[in-house]
């Protein structure tokens, strides 16, 4: 693969239906290796990918890329491009990577009944195989179980062109990041994008380290402003008082002696040094709030997240009944008798495909609690259904909307941006869509891959919130942490031998995890 580099002169974009600027004078040089994208949902991270790619146009300014270049979306819901040549490629190459990611025969033919986490296997398989000299990731760790994931670093490490990462995933980008591209949306149009060297955990080190200096150079500076207008104060009155002394203002018309000791202080310039000392101080002050509102830290909102729930006053939220349920393609899901008290915090994991986001859809199908007491955040969003939800958000009465914004605004993403967005990103969405739940005052949240999508910090800010909320908890992740810090009990969909036949165990009540 010859040697190249990925270049950004002076790029400026924003898009139509949005009176916000994404990128103002953006400058980059990247080159051979992995870089990653980092910073919160609605910051411009995808489309930074999207115009590197070629499949947006900057509005001003030039993009030097790669011939070949592959960007692979977030979203998962179509087939990717060649994956019909990929599935029958008979090479070497086709034939390891659908090895490493698990990716079966009869996934050609049955995409839409294939999970998200099967699918966004498939995504990078085929990306992968094609090797393009430019490969441009959104979120691949997103849906994707444990093994995968291992599979996915070792598969991405292997990869020789120019590569861009956009995850929220901290052991990924610090595996495979050489350096990170960090966009933050508060800072100034033209000073948004800033490169640094190293992966998540040390560029995160040298942002506090920079933050600290900025705020020991401003207390520095606040000091050295205050000492300045004190001594101003003082300069001033002596200024005014040599002033006086050199006014004929108040002398008598025949008084020539005094009119001329005051014509002799003028010509020596005795009594004008008071005046000199003060304008040389006006300038040091001035000097001092330029650096001042250089070291000017951007605002940093507490994410405090609260979620007005409500534990019921049933027995019991749900009771399914011991069943198999069919999950397509020949593959069986069967489940004992499960039931769920008002305040139980229950994790729900297995492998991709095992049945996890249908058996939830089955149980908010029986569900014993009233209608609108149930907060339910699925695995994925489609483009067409985010659509309707940000019009369904625009359209909100005026003290709702306040309320909803706000929590928006708590997760961590700009309301303007969001409500000016015909189509939010899909961490914007997941936050929309809490947003609007938690009016509801639920009895029952479920959420369905809830870290997916959501930058670092609204994680955090979402892990306390629902760590503090009065209801019953289900959550279906790969993210252990996260479940860790949550929940009690552990239903686990374990595969039997035949592959094709799953069943559901409850594994923990004690803390263990149960792999």
């Amino acid at each position: 693969m010859a040697e190249f580099v990925l270049s950004f002169f002076h790029v400026d974009y924003g898009y139509e239906s949005s009176l916000l600027s994404v990128f103002a004078g953006l400058d980059l040089l990247l080159p051979i290796g992995w870089t990653g994208v980092i910073g919160p949902n609605g910051a411009g991270k995808t489309t930074l990918l999207q115009l590197a790619t070629g499949l947006l146009q900057p509005t001003r300014g030039h993009i030097d890329a790669p011939s070949s270049t592959l960007y692979c979306a977030q979203r998962t819901d179509t087939a990717p491009e060649n994956f019909r040549e990929f599935m029958e490629a008979d090479d070497t190459s086709a034939s390891g990577i659908r090895g490493r990611f698990g990716v079966e025969k009869d996934w050609l033919d049955r995409w839409t009944s294939l999970s998200h986490g099967e699918r966004k296997r498939a995504q990078i398989a085929v990306a992968l195989w094609r090797a393009p000299e430019l490969l441009a990731i959104d979120e691949p760790t997103n849906h994707v179980d444990v093994r995968t994931r291992r599979a996915l670093l070792k598969g991405l490490s292997s990869y020789r062109g120019i590569g861009l990462l956009v995850s929220h995933d901290r052991e990924l980008l610090d595996g495979l990041c050489q350096q990170c591209l960090v966009i933050d949306p508060a800072m100034p149009l033209g000073q948004r994008v800033v490169l640094r060297r190293g992966g998540y955990t040390q560029v995160m080190d040298q942002g506090r380290a920079e933050k600290e200096r900025i705020r020991a150079e401003r207390e520095m500076s606040s000091r050295r402003e205050q000492v300045l207008r004190t001594a101003i104060g003082r300069q001033r009155g002596q200024a005014d008082a040599s002033k006086a002394r050199l006014s004929k203002r108040g002398i008598e018309r025949g008084d020539h002696d005094a009119k001329s000791r005051i014509d002799a202080a003028r010509l020596t310039g005795k009594d004008r040094s008071p005046a000199r000392l003060l304008r040389a101080l006006k300038e040091r002050h001035d000097r001092v709030c330029d650096d001042l509102r250089r070291y000017r830290l951007k605002k940093e909102y507490d994410l405090s997240l609260w979620f007005s729930s409500q534990a019921s006053r049933q027995d019991v939220l749900f009771s399914l009944p011991e069943q198999t349920i069919s999950l397509g393609g020949g593959r069986e899901l069967k489940v004992p008798n499960l039931a769920m008290q008002p305040l139980d915090r229950i994790a729900l994991v297995g492998d991709n495909g095992s049945g996890k986001s249908t058996l939830i859809r089955q149980i908010l199908k029986i569900s014993q609690l009233p209608e609108g007491r149930t907060l339910y955040v699925p695995q994925e969003i489609d483009k067409q259904c985010s659509v309707k939800i940000a019009e369904k958000l625009r359209r909100l009465p005026p003290d709702r909307l306040g309320r909803t914004m706000t929590v928006v605004k708590l997760l961590g993403s700009e309301p303007e941006a969001i409500l000016s967005s015909v189509c939010p990103s899909p961490g914007e969405i997941r936050k929309v869509l809490v947003a609007i739940g938690i009016e509801s005052v639920p009895s029952l949240i479920v959420m369905d891959e809830p870290t997916n999508h959501l930058d670092l910090p609204s994680i955090g800010c979402l892990t306390e919130a629902l760590s503090e909320c009065r209801c019953g908890l289900l959550l279906v992740s790969h993210d252990l942490r996260f479940l860790d810090e949550l929940t009690t009990r552990w239903w686990e969909i374990r595969p039997t031998e035949s592959r094709s036949r799953y069943v559901l165990e409850e594994v923990r009540r004690d803390g263990r995890k149960p792999f």
